[in-house]
């Protein structure tokens, strides 16, 4: 069986789905206290890699997704699903799942 190697840029999301890089965990705490990694939250914060087409209408269109490659967005906090690829970590969510658009 032949292997496959996946990176962030062979992964196409279909649908209304979208891939979407984690940020990194806050390594301490605004006093100054260092985090040891069991006691670090999943971030719900990330940059946009790649988006799918969005979702289809009734009528076979497409609804355009709202926020596009490059966007830092705010997700909910167990939405998705966690993949990894190479050392980064990413998550495949649905655009319902994207609660905000970060500036």
């Amino acid at each position: 069986m032949a292997a496959i190697t996946l990176n962030a840029s062979t992964v196409k999301p279909l649908g209304d789905r979208i891939l979407v890089k984690v940020s990194e965990a806050e390594e301490k705490t605004a006093g100054g206290i260092l985090l040891p990694d069991t006691a670090k939250e999943k971030p719900q914060v990330g940059e946009v890699i790649q988006v799918g087409l969005g979702k289809r209408n009734d009528d076979g269109s497409y609804q355009a997704i709202e926020v596009k490659v490059g966007d830092k967005v705010l997700y909910s906090k167990y939405a998705g699903t966690d993949i990894k690829l190479g050392s980064d970590d990413y998550v495949l969510l649905r655009e319902s799942d994207i609660l905000a658009a970060l500036g």
